[in-house]
């Protein structure tokens, strides 16, 4: 009986802080910051083809370098281009390299991690040296080495971010997995005769799922700085893609003509990094049980 009454509770555990969640991110001001930031940066890319005022890629004879007016809201770039227009639209680039690299390091960093934590002793020692060798491995210097070597493309991007990333989310599912797989709950549905699927998709997995999503509204800001910084360097997207490094690159350029592009380019990084950031805080005071308060 008390066997089952420990599965019961661990399944509610693992769930609760998600069926939580809408009531504790209220009760967070940073969260609910984060969370207007958060959701303004990704509607304003989803909906820019709605909200843009001129083609972002189109050189138009007219004032370049020019202030903000009402034709012209950002003013615009070295080339005529409006610099609102090509803001909304670089918005895409950076948040798509980060949901779509993160989600796919995340995906495969739970299974490799599930399977370290669980698996026999020399998968696991064979895990952990793939994870060593990855990490041994600077990100910034594989990445440019991949994209000098592959060519600077939007996969590529997706591709070396995601591959840097896997390693982190593995070892935290791994250390987790094997904090619980001897635990009492674990213990009593083994003896009921559950399989070891069953085990990582109720127990196991909502109990890792929590510190991942903390970790991925984490480095959601990095990879944007990194994404940007690669397209500052050349080694984004190819132009005329709009994108935010690039933008900052051409602000940097001719920054002593004006500061629109430089000001332009960064308010957006900084709001989405600001953002994520407290969203991230937020979701460690409701997953993270050591500092979760209530239920």
């Amino acid at each position: 009986m008390a066997s089952v009454e420990a599965i019961e509770a661990n399944e509610g555990e693992g769930l609760g802080a998600f069926r939580a969640f809408p009531r504790q991110l209220r009760n967070n001001r940073m969260g609910v910051l984060g969370a207007a930031l958060v959701v303004l940066v990704v509607a304003s890319a989803l909906f820019a083809p709605l909200i843009i005022t001129h083609d972002p890629t189109r050189i138009m004879v007219g004032p370049r370098l020019a202030g903000p007016s009402l034709d012209f809201l950002l003013g615009t770039d070295q080339l005529g281009r409006d610099t609102f227009s090509r803001v909304m639209m670089g918005g895409r680039i950076p948040l798509l390299v980060a949901f779509a690299s993160l989600g796919s390091s995340l995906a495969v960093g739970l299974l490799l991690g599930l399977m370290a934590g669980i698996g026999p002793r020399w998968l696991d020692n064979l895990l952990l040296l793939v994870f060593d060798t990855n990490r041994s491995i600077p990100g910034i210097i594989f990445a440019m080495a991949m994209i000098a070597l592959l060519g600077p493309s939007l996969p590529t991007l997706i591709f070396v971010i995601a591959i840097g990333s896997v390693p982190i989310y593995a070892r935290v599912v791994r250390t987790q997995t094997q904090a619980l797989r001897n635990s009492e709950y674990i213990a009593a549905e083994r003896s009921m005769g559950a399989s070891t699927t069953r085990i990582l998709a109720v127990h196991v997995a909502p109990n890792v799922i929590g510190p991942l999503l903390i970790l991925v509204s984490m480095d959601i800001p990095a990879v944007i700085a990194v994404a940007a910084g690669l397209s500052f360097l050349g080694m984004g997207v190819r132009p005329p893609t709009p994108d935010w490094g690039a933008i900052l690159y051409d602000g940097y350029s001719y920054i002593q003509q004006s500061v629109w592009l430089v000001i332009a380019g960064g308010i957006p990084i900084v709001l989405a990094t600001l953002g994520f950031t407290f969203l991230g805080e937020a979701l460690r005071d409701i997953f993270d049980p050591k500092l979760r308060k209530d239920l």
